[in-house]
């Protein structure tokens, strides 16, 4: 049975200095963090390694190593500043990845980038934003899910499939369940408080948003049953983790890392089969006894239908010389990503697989 989501109006919300700049079409700057010494993962990448993986930097299956670059001709090139439209305020996991691309797309090709942080309804205001956009390749779309699980929430009555897919960019891991390390140290102390006090532990997410349904999944999985809130955006949950509001939240890595390593927080787990090297000190869920993987997290590009494919075609070629370069490579590894190039033909398979498996859990749960 569907869980209810109850929304809850944080009052006098922490001012992080992760989360300036939010709300529906605000514009950002195209400025990336790249100044660590280079790792070995960009190494490795630039050699074509077959080990980047351990190294912060191993493909999807199927997926060409990411020092190779296999260009094709198009004759297409922007013409004007280009707007990447994201469905989250910024500071976030999906904001960061995307300014990353921004900034090497200019430097490499004198092409503006700008990035365009228009949040709300599940991702859906960016998506429309999208598809009434002109097919012309200067607006378009980056995200992970986004346009599936507002589709299967019933939020819209589209999916991927009303958009032109263009290449994958990075992966980051399912996203980890956290919680406020003096109240549970750890997933046995959570477990067992839950199961003590059935549908009153209260963990964050966003209606219809990816956390959503992987929230639904891990409480069948555990034998649990919370209180489901809807909390905004991840740096709207990390205030409501911080000021005791809520218990347990779904989050990026990138944006948890700090509160883990001073201790405010603790890492619960992630629902992923094996650990990645990105987050090696957090077990799997399943090492810890529950049974639940879930998506990884796969920023990719979408264009409007009717984009020519020569676009695509010129977004394949650029991600693939960006995540060959050594120093873009530093800039996706410093927001805790690992680079992951896929075409066009093969993110659009991609988002079928993922979509059918989120709405499999989706179907399940409301039997």
């Amino acid at each position: 049975m569907r869980k209810k989501i109850f929304t809850t109006v944080f009052a006098g919300a922490l001012a992080l200095s992760l989360a300036g700049c939010g709300g529906s079409g605000t514009t950002g700057t195209t400025t990336a963090a790249a100044t660590a010494a280079a790792t070995e993962a960009a190494k490795e990448a630039e050699e074509g390694a077959e080990e980047s993986k351990a190294d912060a930097g191993e493909a999807a299956e199927g997926e060409a190593s990411q020092g190779e670059v296999e260009l094709k001709e198009t004759n297409w090139e922007p013409t004007t500043t280009v707007s990447i439209v994201i469905p989250a305020s910024a500071g976030g996991d999906t904001d960061l990845s995307a300014r990353v691309f921004a900034q090497y797309a200019k430097e490499m090709t004198g092409h503006d980038f700008i990035v365009v942080n228009s949040s709300g309804a599940s991702g859906s205001v960016a998506a429309n934003q999208v598809l009434a956009s002109e097919p012309d390749g200067h607006t378009v779309l980056y995200g992970h899910n986004l346009v599936n699980v507002a589709n299967i929430a019933g939020i819209t009555d589209y999916n991927y499939s009303a958009f032109k897919i263009g290449p994958s960019f990075v992966l980051e891991p399912a996203q980890q369940l956290y919680t406020y390390s003096d109240k549970y140290p750890d997933l046995n102390s959570f477990i067992e408080a839950a199961k003590a006090a059935p549908g009153q532990l209260k963990a964050c997410t966003e209606v219809g948003a990816y956390t959503y349904y992987e929230l639904l999944a891990f409480q069948k999985a555990a034998g649990i049953e919370l209180d489901l809130v809807d909390a905004g955006s991840t740096s709207d949950k990390i205030a409501a983790m911080l000021s005791g509001q809520i218990d347990l939240m779904p989050g990026p890595y990138v944006n948890c890392k700090d509160y883990l390593e001073s201790g405010q927080f603790a890492a619960l787990g992630v629902p992923a089969e094996e650990r990645y090297d990105v987050i090696s000190e957090i077990p799997t869920l399943k090492e810890q006894g529950i049974d639940f993987v879930y998506p990884d997290q796969e920023f990719s590009f979408y264009f409007p239908k009717d984009t020519p494919d020569e676009v695509v075609t010129w977004y394949e070629n650029i991600v693939q010389q960006i995540l060959a370069d050594e120093e873009a490579l530093e800039g996706v590894a410093n927001v805790e990503m690992m680079p992951h190039y896929l075409s066009g033909a093969d993110t659009e398979a991609r988002e079928e697989e993922i979509y059918n498996t989120i709405k499999g859990i989706a179907d399940e749960l409301a039997q």
